[in-house]
């Protein structure tokens, strides 16, 4: 019986849980979106775990329950005024990152406990929760929003893809990921804004703040090959290939979401500043 190549085991992952993400948003009340969600974000958390480097019996479990028990506190306790503030210093954060990936030359592995990964975590974990289900729970349109946010991403990594292996002769970060061109960056956000100018006239704007979205797509488009460029330092640091396992011929749960990390916070962030919720 003949084994499936990781090619073939790719393409069958994406194509039963691409409808399947779709179906969950467009059909899913919020809360119940949030959930799943919020499991994602549990499996992602585990996953996480490993990055921090601790051997201990049932730390994983705990840094699951400590990511799970954020949320919960999010959803039914903290008011939705600080949601704005959690999205703001995310990005801010993710900013920051961007410029303090640029000057690494070289990752050094290690099996040193990294204590500061515990609260980076939450960092990077919590708030595209938080940006992905306030989308969905827009009035009238949110699952669209959600599922723009979505699009832009998958068009932005599929066009710095082919703009890379077409045109890509000078390395983003050779350190970090050796595939990824400065031609494929370009690529990124330039579809990134062609999505931008269609979502326009869908979303009924007017010309000064259509500009603004085609923007707010081509930086969201940037900062998500930080998120990328981020989780790969960290499984450099570790000697991993991937986050884990649990998608066939595409690793782990963060190797899925690494884009989604960054660029979830500042497109809601944006989105909600452009229009209240558009």
């Amino acid at each position: 019986m003949s084994i499936a190549s990781p090619l073939q085991q790719r393409l069958v992952t994406a194509g039963v849980l691409t409808p399947a993400v779709v179906v969950a948003v467009l059909l899913l009340p919020t809360a119940y979106f949030a959930l799943l969600m919020a499991i994602v974000v549990c499996l992602g958390a585990l996953e996480w775990a490993e990055f921090v480097g601790s051997d201990a019996r049932g730390w994983r479990w705990f840094y699951v329950a400590l990511v799970g028990a954020c949320l919960l506190l999010l959803w039914f306790i903290v008011p939705r005024a600080w949601d704005i503030v959690v999205l703001a210093l995310a990005a801010l954060w993710w900013v920051a990152t961007a410029g303090r990936l640029t000057r690494v030359d070289e990752v050094q592995p290690t099996t040193d406990v990294s204590l500061g990964l515990v609260p980076i975590g939450l960092v990077v974990l919590v708030p595209p929760w938080i940006a992905i289900v306030g989308l969905h729970a827009v009035a009238d349109n949110g699952p669209w929003l959600v599922l723009s946010l979505m699009m832009l991403i998958w068009i932005a990594d599929s066009v710095a893809y082919f703009a890379g292996r077409q045109w890509g002769h000078r390395r983003l970060a050779p350190a970090l990921s050796p595939g990824k061109t400065l031609a494929g960056v370009y690529g990124a956000l330039i579809g990134a804004s062609a999505w931008g100018a269609l979502l326009v006239p869908l979303l009924n704007l007017p010309l000064g703040r259509g500009l603004l979205l085609v923007l707010l797509c081509a930086l969201t488009a940037a900062l998500s090959v930080v998120g990328d460029l981020y989780e790969s330092l960290l499984k450099r640091r570790r000697g991993l290939k991937d986050a884990g396992s649990i998608l066939p011929g595409h690793g782990g749960v963060l190797d899925r979401i690494d884009s989604m990390t960054a660029a979830a916070p500042f497109f809601a962030l944006g989105l909600f500043w452009l229009e209240r919720g558009l």
